[in-house]
C-alpha cells in the first residue's frame, strides 16, 4: 500500500469525510473479525514497541492500525538525533498505556519503506490510522511537542475512527494482542452516515441538511462541522466554469465575490496556500462589510482544512496582521 498524507483534521479533498467514514467502517469490521477469531490475551508493556521490516509491514502496521494508531519511528544506528528521540517515544508508548503502538523502522535495512513514505531525513515520525498514513514531525522534537502531537493523534483516532487502543496488562506474557472494547455508537452516527451517503449520491443539499441536523443538537460536533464546511464548498463550486471564474478574478482584483469564488476553486484544487493568500490580500484591500465578508469566507475555508494544519496557523497570523 502506498502511504498517503492525511491531515489530522481531514485532508483537503472533496471525499475527505467519506474516506474517514469508510476507514472507520473498515476498522470496525477488522475489529469484529478479530473478535470472532478470538484473539490472544491483553498485550504486555513490552508489546507496545515493535521493530518492523518490509516483510512484516502490512501485518504489523497496516493491519494493526485498524485496532490502534501506529506511530512509526524511522531511525538508523548512525543517527545521533535518533538516539535522543527514540527512547522518548518508547517511554511515551508505555506511558500512554496502549493508546498507540510504536513501530521502529531501521531505514538502512528498509529503504523501500523510507522511499514510500517520502522520508527526506531522520529521525522522522509518521502515524498510520485505519490504514491511512500521515506525517507527524521530523527531527528530535521536544517532549512537550511530542506529547501534544500524540494527544491530537489519539483523540482523532478515537473520535473519527473509533480506535480506543489496546488493553495492556502488566502481567501479560509478551506476544498477546487484544483490542480494547470498541466505543459504543454515538448518538449522531446515523445522521452522519446519512450525510456520507448523500455525498456519495451527489446529493449535496441532503448532505448539508444532515450535517446541520447534527449541529442543531450538538454544535461542537467536529465531524459534522468539517463535513458541513466541505459539503457547502462543493455546493459553491458545483457547475461553475473554472476558466471564467479565474478570468473574472484576474480582471477584477477589487471584486470581492470574484476573489472569493476563485479562492473556493483554489481550495478544491488543493492549492490551499493560494486560496488563503488570495483572501488575505483581499482583506488588505477592503473595508467595512466587504472586508467582513471576505474574513468570514476565509474562516470557513480554515474549517475545511482543519485548525491543526500548519497552513491554517500561518494564515491566521497573516489575517491578524491584515486586520490589525
Amino acid at each position: 500500500m502506498q502511504p498517503r498524507n492525511m491531515s489530522m483534521s481531514g485532508v483537503v479533498d472533496l471525499a475527505a469525510v467519506k474516506a474517514a467514514q469508510e476507514a472507520k467502517a473498515k476498522a470496525e469490521q477488522a475489529r469484529a473479525e478479530g473478535a470472532r477469531q478470538g484473539g490472544g490475551g491483553a498485550v504486555s508493556p513490552a508489546d507496545l514497541v515493535i521493530d518492523v521490516d518490509e516483510a512484516g509491514f502490512e501485518r504489523e502496521v497496516l493491519q494493526r492500525s485498524t485496532e490502534v494508531p501506529v506511530v512509526i519511528d524511522f531511525w538508523a544506528e548512525w543517527c545521533q538525533p535518533c538516539k535522543q528521540l527514540s527512547p522518548v517515544l518508547e517511554r511515551l508508548a508505555v506511558e500512554y498505556n496502549g493508546r498507540f503502538l510504536l513501530a521502529r523502522i531501521d531505514v538502512d535495512a528498509n529503504q523501500m519503506l523510507m522511499q514510500q513514505f517520502g522520508v527526506q531525513g531522520i529521525p522522522a515520525v509518521f502515524a498510520v490510522v485505519a490504514g491511512q498514513a500521515l506525517p507527524l514531525f521530523q527531527g528530535a522534537a521536544g517532549e512537550a511537542q511530542i506529547r501534544q502531537t500524540l494527544d491530537q493523534l489519539v483523540t482523532v483516532a478515537e473520535q473519527r475512527f473509533g480506535l480506543t487502543g489496546l488493553t495492556v496488562d502488566p502481567d501479560a506474557e509478551p506476544g498477546g494482542v487484544q483490542a480494547a472494547p470498541a466505543a459504543p455508537a454515538g448518538p449522531y452516527d446515523a445522521l452522519l452516515e446519512a450525510a456520507v451517503q448523500a455525498l456519495d449520491a451527489g446529493d449535496l443539499g441532503g448532505a448539508v441538511q444532515a450535517y446541520k441536523n447534527v449541529l442543531s443538537e450538538d454544535p461542537a460536533n467536529t465531524e459534522a462541522r468539517l463535513g458541513l464546511a466541505q459539503a457547502e464548498l462543493l455546493q459553491r463550486v458545483q457547475g461553475v466554469d473554472p476558466q471564467q471564474v479565474r478570468k473574472e478574478a484576474a480582471d477584477k482584483p477589487a471584486d470581492v465575490q470574484a476573489q472569493i469564488a476563485a479562492a473556493d476553486l483554489d481550495l478544491v484544487g488543493g492549492h490551499v496556500e493560494d486560496a488563503f493568500g488570495r483572501l488575505i490580500e483581499t482583506v488588505q484591500r477592503t473595508v467595512g462589510d466587504d472586508r467582513d465578508t471576505v474574513r468570514l469566507r476565509l474562516l470557513e475555508l480554515f474549517e475545511v482544512v482543519g485548525a491543526e494544519d500548519p497552513r491554517v496557523t500561518a494564515a491566521r497570523r497573516a489575517l491578524a496582521r491584515a486586520l490589525f
